[in-house]
């Protein structure tokens, strides 16, 4: 999760927040590609989960990659809780999931080069701790009262309204992990063409990337089961925002939006004041319970923009939401799938036209298909598989058309093999693990070592 945002002076007026998004837009040729991933960390010992303390644990992860690798420290009221590099961080998620927030990097082989130098440092430095990593979307066995809580203001703070709201908030933050990817637009009518494909879309990486077909110790029913806890967590913040297909569609609206969903904290002086529930709105009227008599910042409404979660999120950029982690060949090929299709004008205007005449009630269909059957499921006659092996064509004619040539002479588009070999056989990593490790839950964590 975001860490706290800074820059920006007083909100003086409404339509500043609209212009803080627009700020985003830049010439196609200053657009880059920033990854995301988060994994789980456990104990070869015990298979538990990796606590924030002691010999083998979260801060000795995170000092033995700043004192070995050159890691600089970030820290929340004197607690170790990520580090910074070059463009890059290294933060916590609310159970300990260990995630890497890439440079913003010009072509998927540099993400991919990226992601092999984190592996190997967190290796390095976990191997003889007695910790390793898996790439899967939600932890198989461990219960919530197994997970230690990494100590950050904002989690504490979300975890107590997590529980009060929906029914899978706290299972979200502790239990699950993602991969994504943050690409740019070049203007309100580019963002919005962006942001429809991005979520009519995002079912169809959920169903490639399904990788969470195990939930405290036995199957769950969902070939992605963190894409099943999305869908219970907070309807207020969460969902494939229907009102982005609508007319006039943008900046503005987004905004509208984000102002209307109740806030979780303001960030003051290296703290976390509680805003739960609070109105943005009133904020801006000086009027929050919280802060009596303040008007907020630029830096707030960053911050509040980080507590929206839909499958596809505007901020500068636009985060693609909807896949489980997996192995390293998926991690690499989640930003490329998204990078062929965005960064293409003719794949992009191919993706709309393969999505522009579905329904919100398609869609919604469509996401909860995928969370449940992965590629073999559909919604109003749409098959997920069918949709998957188009877009999976349309993303490697963009890859093509983008031409970015490694040392060896190749593109990107070899990045995509593992997503058309899913698109062959109608399998996913889901399907994989519940077929070898029904009954072999030990050996789960072996199968998606990272």
């Amino acid at each position: 999760m975001s860490i706290p945002q800074s820059g920006g002076g007083p909100i003086e007026h409404p339509s500043q927040l609209a212009e803080y998004l627009a700020s985003g837009c830049k010439p196609a040729d200053r657009w880059r590609i920033g990854t995301e991933h988060e994994k789980f960390g456990w104990l070869t010992a015990t298979r538990a989960p990796v606590p924030y303390e002691g010999p083998a644990s979260i801060r000795a992860l995170l000092e033995g990659l700043r004192d070995r690798f050159g890691w600089s420290e970030v820290r929340e009221a004197g607690a170790l809780i990520g580090l910074t590099r070059n463009g890059a961080n290294i933060s916590l998620e609310p159970g300990g999931q260990f995630e890497l927030s890439g440079a913003p990097l010009e072509t998927i082989h540099q993400t991919a080069a990226e992601l092999d130098t984190h592996l190997a440092e967190t290796a390095a430095v976990a191997d003889p701790l007695g910790i390793r990593f898996m790439g899967i979307g939600a932890a198989p066995e461990w219960r919530h009262e197994d997970m230690d809580r990494m100590p950050k203001g904002r989690y504490r703070l979300m975890t107590d309204y997590m529980g009060r709201v929906g029914t899978h908030g706290t299972q979200m933050m502790y239990r699950t992990c993602t991969v994504q990817v943050n690409l740019d637009f070049a203007s309100e009518a580019d963002m919005v063409r962006k942001m429809r494909v991005a979520l009519a879309l995002q079912p169809v990486a959920t169903a490639l990337f399904a990788s969470s077909p195990f939930f405290e110790g036995r199957p769950n029913g969902h070939r992605s089961w963190r894409s099943r806890i999305w869908r219970g967590l907070d309807d207020a913040r969460t969902g494939m925002l229907p009102f982005a297909f609508d007319d006039g569609f943008g900046f503005e609206a987004y905004a509208n939006w984000v102002l209307d969903v109740p806030m979780y904290f303001v960030y003051r002086n290296g703290s976390y004041i509680d805003a739960r529930g609070q109105s943005f709105r009133d904020f801006l009227a000086g009027r929050l319970p919280a802060l009596p008599g303040e008007i907020p910042t630029l830096s707030d409404w960053a911050d509040h923009l980080t507590t929206v979660f839909p499958e596809a999120r505007l901020k500068k950029y636009i985060e693609m939401r909807g896949a489980d982690a997996g192995s390293r060949a998926h991690l690499n090929a989640l930003p490329a799938f998204w990078t062929g299709l965005m960064y293409d004008s003719a794949a992009l205007d191919a993706a709309w036209d393969l999505v522009k005449g579905w329904s919100a009630e398609t869609r919604e269909g469509l996401r909860i298909a995928a969370s449940e059957r992965a590629l073999q499921g559909e919604a109003a006659g749409v098959r997920l598989l069918d949709i998957a092996r188009e877009a999976l064509a349309l993303s490697r004619a963009g890859l093509a058309a983008r031409a970015r040539q490694d040392a060896q002479g190749r593109d990107e588009t070899h990045f995509l093999d593992v997503l058309d070999a899913h698109a062959a056989s109608g399998r996913t990593q889901a399907d994989d693990l519940l077929d070898r490790f029904k009954d072999d839950l030990p050996g789960i964590y072996a199968a998606t070592s990272l």
